[in-house]
């Protein structure tokens, strides 16, 4: 009986948690299936009493939803290709090429994390609106192509967990360091860049600071700036803001689901190898 109790309870805790985390998005999929006068009805109810299909329809139609989701892909492609060019070169040159004042540069790298981003966006603003930048997609994907911090932190620990000897051995045989790079070090990054480039398309994603600054043109706009003109232009109709946040968070969910499993291999890998 003690035995099951310790079983049983820690998935009950694991269930509750679990509902309490869910509960929010139950509502907003609700919420976007009912009509005005049931969303302002108190006591409020989870189910609609007739589910309002059109709900969506009518938000799609509302706003140019398709080609904010375009310009928001674009974005979020444009930055994965960018970490996943720049990001391993910086991690592998740091933690696999002994050269002087790697771990000087490592450690200010790191640092760059601590800045708030509000410290940067004038500095940055004025940077990018002289090189004529501003209404363009290049402010918010350059930074990727020089890597983010984060990323280069992630990569540089895994590597620390890859053993010295293949790359050794690989040099016995008169392989390059680019070589190595990307017949040896590169495989077994993968587990790794694959959690790289869905933490990039997550940030990209919801970013909403960056294109509410720089795309000034509405054509050029992402799905965030988008929702936010949506609800400014029609007031509270929060059942068709509701619609078009759920649509919105379909990736989200779709990435959570089929990318769980790289972010297990991942941390598997982290805590050594098979």
């Amino acid at each position: 009986m003690v035995v099951r109790l310790r079983v049983i309870i820690p998935h009950l805790v694991l269930l509750l948690f679990a509902v309490i985390f869910l509960f929010p998005f139950v509502w907003l999929v609700m919420t976007s299936l009912k009509t005005p006068e049931e969303i302002l009805m108190f006591p409020p109810s989870i189910l609609p009493e007739t589910f309002q299909w059109s709900n969506y329809k009518e938000a799609l139609q509302a706003i140019p939803f398709t080609r904010y989701m375009m310009n928001t892909f674009l974005i979020c492609m444009v930055n994965i290709i960018g970490q996943l060019f720049s990001a391993p070169l910086v991690a592998y040159s740091i933690s696999r090429i002994p050269w002087r004042g790697r771990n000087i540069i490592f450690t200010i790298v790191v640092a760059t994390m601590i800045l708030p981003a509000q410290v940067q966006m004038i500095p940055q603003y004025i940077i990018f609106t002289k090189l004529g930048w501003v209404n363009t997609i290049m402010p918010l994907t350059i930074g990727a192509f020089f890597g983010a911090p984060f990323f280069i932190f992630l990569l540089r620990q895994f590597l620390l967990g890859v053993p010295t000897e293949l790359s050794e051995a690989a040099k016995i045989d008169g392989a390059s360091e680019l070589r190595i790079y990307v017949k040896i070090i590169m495989p077994i990054l993968k587990p790794a860049l694959a959690t790289v480039a869905l933490f990039s398309f997550v940030w990209s994603y919801v970013d909403f600071m960056g294109p509410l600054i720089y795309l000034n043109d509405s054509a050029k706009w992402t799905i965030t700036v988008g929702l936010q003109s949506f609800q400014q232009d029609h007031g509270a109709q929060w059942e068709k803001l509701m619609a078009a946040s759920t649509i919105m968070a379909i990736p989200m969910i779709l990435i959570y689901f089929f990318g769980q499993k790289y972010f297990m291999k991942s941390g598997s890998a982290l805590t050594g190898f098979k």
